[in-house]
């Protein structure tokens, strides 16, 4: 089969020929139809990403929709034919899905959303699977919260508004200028955080009183913005990228609590495999309820053009999830 190869850090992919894989024990072979594009696989490639574990050479690409072309003895889950989606690898010593074929536990798969084309079921694994874990399983969002997102109009972000929105809270996001009309179409309400400081939306969105729910998507500063923002005695803050130093300090006087998403571990570790496949469950009955959105970039890439597609993320040039035809 073809794919393409990273030899080395900091170098282009090379496209070859490599051995197709056979779907062993538990395991379904999946005839890529479309590969998400991610920002980690932007800081594999440079090698600013250790916690991802890579190892050379490999084939890189987490997300993926296709058809299951075979499946392993003991696969219960699939049959030949069907359309699935899923985040499979592409980091450590799992291969990615940048190829035409690869071999996937089961686990880790979701029959795709039915009113999805390939491209638009690539977009949601990685970046649903994270903002559900945070927002879900972290903070326990539900009807009647308030909840703040930083980063909103971001891969992650504008999952965890549409999530957030399903269950019935009621969602601010700050965004960049520009990205108001995303936001007000999902029904979320726009913070452009440029304008204002941290201690301005919160006294101007919260009468200085916090938000029950602050979802980081961002890291650094914002995070320990975050910490400020936290309702006082019962804020939750998540985030995504707390990789940094921070002071807990405001969140202690605050008294509001932490949690911290990881949603790499169960791909690096082999454990709670199936917990993915679940959450792409409920992404799929949203999808199909017409509570989820995709949004996909316009531009089409391939093979040949994989370097033009991270370059748009690079640049910031995107207009939505950019995804690789296969």
């Amino acid at each position: 089969m073809k794919a393409l190869v990273l030899k080395a850090f900091n170098a282009p992919y090379e496209l070859i020929e490599v051995e197709k894989p056979i779907a062993e024990k538990g395991q379904v072979l999946v005839k890529v139809k479309a590969s998400g594009v991610n920002p980690l696989d932007l800081k594999i490639m440079r090698e600013q990403a250790a916690h991802a574990q890579i190892k050379l050479p490999a084939i890189l690409g987490v997300d993926l929709a296709g058809v299951v072309e075979a499946i392993g003895v003991g696969v219960s889950q699939f049959k030949v034919g069907d359309e699935v989606y899923g985040m499979v690898g592409g980091v450590s010593d799992l291969q990615g899905s940048l190829a035409e074929y690869v071999a996937v536990d089961e686990d880790l798969l979701a029959l795709k959303p039915l009113n999805l084309t390939f491209r638009e079921a690539a977009t949601i694994p990685l970046v649903f699977i994270t903002a559900w874990e945070a927002l879900v399983e972290k903070a326990n969002v539900q009807s009647g919260k308030t909840v703040l997102i930083h980063g909103g109009a971001g891969g992650v972000g504008h999952m965890a508004v549409q999530i957030a929105l399903a269950k019935g809270a009621l969602v601010y996001t700050t965004v960049e200028p520009g990205r108001d009309q995303l936001i007000a179409q999902y029904g979320a309400i726009a913070i452009d955080y440029k304008s204002l400081s941290a201690e301005a939306y919160i006294e101007a969105y919260s009468n200085g009183e916090g938000f029950d729910i602050v979802l980081d998507t961002v890291g650094g500063s914002v995070l320990d913005d975050s910490f400020k923002a936290s309702r006082r005695d019962t804020g939750h803050v998540v985030s995504i990228l707390g990789w940094g130093t921070h002071s807990l300090a405001p969140l202690s006087f605050r008294g509001a609590t932490y949690s911290g998403v990881f949603t790499l571990y169960p791909l690096l570790s082999g454990n709670n495999k199936a917990h993915h496949g679940r959450v792409l469950q409920q992404a799929k009955q949203l999808v199909e309820a017409g509570k989820l959105k995709t949004w996909v970039d316009s531009e089409l890439y391939s093979f040949t053009s994989t370097d033009r597609a991270y370059e748009a993320i690079d640049m910031r040039k995107n207009n939505g999830k950019v995804v690789i035809d296969i």
